[in-house]
């Protein structure tokens, strides 16, 4: 096992949320000229490559991918995540890059609900009541009832809802598989399910979209190979909240590239939802350093 450095581990999260970040912004700028299955596409052939080669590097290599006990889950959850990017896509160029986060950033509040049935694990009342709490923030930000509602508000709920399915597969079929294992069949699921689409909708890019386009896919692999190594040194409950500042960065490049509007209701609602959210992680620590004491009591 690595050993253990939560602030080499926090320093690569930070710099992966900047990344995605600033994807989100290209996926955006790309996905307002071009249609969303033939940008989804090309980054899920960068994925299986990358997949590839971390497979290449890992123990047991393809032995271990075709092994795997869970194959029917490891589709299944590269097909939902395959459906979530498009949903963000999609969102990100109807909707804007900072509602579509304020609202995305619901996603371990909706894992945190479903781990229960999914999972098994037991979620108590003050979850329960942080999760209640988040919801009332999501109201705020969608503000059903004010005059610049519109239903595309609702698209990034959804991708929120299906990425944390996806959260809880990867959960469950980490229980046997390699992260390397993961991500392999992940890309390779994707890139089977997004190509013939991509094809189908494909036109020329512009050289200059050419340029972006490459960096949307060596900035993924950047940032995924930062997100993997901070949960490989770092404690995952010492980095986790520092995944909410994208929707910090999100916001400076949704202001000033783009010119979106910070409204009062969006900064209220995702304050409201962020809180929430730290608070179950914080809960979730407690209960599991509660379990490791009560072992270790056992145990002696």
């Amino acid at each position: 096992m690595a050993e253990q450095n939560n602030r080499l581990g926090t320093l690569m999260m930070i710099a992966a949320v900047l990344i995605f970040a600033l994807q989100d912004g290209v996926s955006r700028h790309l996905g307002s000229h071009y249609n969303t299955f033939s940008i989804v596409m090309l980054r899920y052939w960068v994925f299986l490559i990358f997949g590839y080669y971390l497979v290449r590097r890992s123990q047991g290599g393809f032995s271990a991918v075709w092994a795997s006990p869970n194959k029917n889950w490891q589709v299944v959850r590269g097909v939902i995540l395959a459906a979530e990017i498009c949903i963000m896509q999609i969102s990100f160029v109807n909707l804007g890059l900072i509602e579509t986060h304020a609202v995305f950033v619901t996603s371990p509040l909706i894992v945190a609900a479903l781990s229960g049935p999914i999972l098994g694990e037991k979620v108590g009342w003050r979850r329960w009541a942080a999760i209640g709490v988040g919801c009332i923030g999501v109201l705020i930000v969608l503000d059903p009832s004010g005059s610049v509602f519109t239903i595309w508000a609702l698209v990034p709920l959804v991708g929120a809802f299906i990425y944390a399915l996806y959260a809880l597969l990867t959960r469950l079929v980490g229980r046997t598989d390699t992260s390397a294992v993961s991500f392999f069949w992940m890309g390779l699921v994707g890139a089977i399910v997004l190509t013939p689409l991509g094809l189908w909708f494909w036109t020329p890019m512009t050289p200059i979209d050419s340029a972006w386009m490459a960096l949307l896919c060596c900035s993924g692999i950047l940032g995924h190979w930062l997100l993997i190594r901070s949960y490989e040194v770092a404690e995952a409950s010492a980095v986790q909240p520092f995944v909410y500042l994208q929707l910090v960065f999100i916001s400076i490049f949704g202001i000033t590239i783009f010119g979106e509007v910070l409204r009062l209701n969006v900064v209220v609602g995702a304050t409201i939802v962020v809180a929430a959210g730290l608070f179950t992680l914080w809960r979730q620590r407690v209960r599991a350093q509660a379990e490791a004491a009560s072992r270790r009591s056992a145990q002696t």
